[in-house]
Order: structure tokens, then sequence, then C-alpha cells
């Protein structure tokens, strides 16, 4: 470990600016892109290792392991997407083991909140203009890397203000 400040801060920094791209593609194009989920596995693996014990550091791979098998099988039940997938297991290294259940909460109550402001937001035609042509104005389903990527930031912002 060789930052001292609080490791959430430094993960909020690094990976706020890849899940805003997520969500915002995932809007446009109902496609998380392959490079937002590599960029958020290099981004934990150059940071983690700066500011984390090393155990703790190599215990958070699992993390990603663990949530690609789980989204692999609800992808084949086809409860997600593909991409949704792979950016949870990306995702989920950020997520101190200690902190699972915690982030499970907030992700329901981000889920919920996000698809009632994507909802709005694709119901307001001054918003439809400003964003014209994105794909998840017209399809059904939802873009799932919205609420996965304001999920992580609204978490790391949380446990970045705690010492």
């Amino acid at each position: 470990m060789l930052l001292s400040a609080n490791p959430a801060l430094w993960f909020l920094i690094v990976a706020a600016p890849i899940c805003v791209w997520a969500a915002w593609s995932d809007m446009k194009t109902m496609k998380i892109p392959n490079k937002s989920v590599w960029v958020l596995v290099l981004a934990f693996a150059v940071t983690g290792v700066l500011v984390l014990p090393m155990q703790e550091f190599l215990w958070r791979w699992a993390h990603l392991a663990v949530i690609l098998v789980v989204g692999f099988v609800m992808n084949m039940a086809r409860m997600i997407g593909a991409g949704d997938a792979k950016f949870a297991a990306a995702m989920a290294p950020f997520v101190a083991l200690p902190d699972a259940g915690k982030f499970a909460m907030l992700f329901s109550v981000v889920l919920v909140l996000a698809f009632l402001a994507h909802r709005i937001a694709r119901a307001t035609p001054a918003v439809k203009r400003a964003a014209p042509g994105w794909e998840s104005w017209e399809r059904r389903d939802f873009p799932m890397g919205l609420a996965l990527g304001t999920a992580l930031i609204a978490y790391l912002a949380i446990a970045a203000t705690y010492p």
C-alpha cells in the first residue's frame, strides 16, 4: 500500500469517469463497450495495488470472478445483458467485502431511481430533443449501465467520506 488516503477516494477518482462513459453509452446505444469494462479492470489493477494492502488487493479479484459467474448465469437466463454482466464483474473489486450487503441495498435503490429517471426523461420531449437518436428512448428494455455506474459512483462517494 503506497498511498495512505482512503482507498475509496482514489477508486472514485479513477472509476467515476469510466462509469459515466458506460452509462452514457448504454443509454445511447443500449450497449456497454467492452473497452469500458477492460479500462475499469485496469483502473482497479493499477489503483488497487497502490491503495490496498496486498492480501486484500489479491482477494478482491475473487469478487470479479464470483460476479462474472453470477452475471453469466443471469445472462443465460436472459435476466441481464452480457455487457451488464461484464461491467458488474469489473465493478466488483471496487466494493469491499464487508460492504457487499450495503452495496446491494444501495444498488436496489439506485436501480429503482435510475429506472424512474430514465422513463421520465424519455417521456420528456425537451430531453429527447437534447439527445436525439438515443436507442434507449425507443427500446422497451432498460439501460442497466445507468444504474450500475451510478451505484458504483454513489458507493465510492459515500465510502470516501468515512476514514
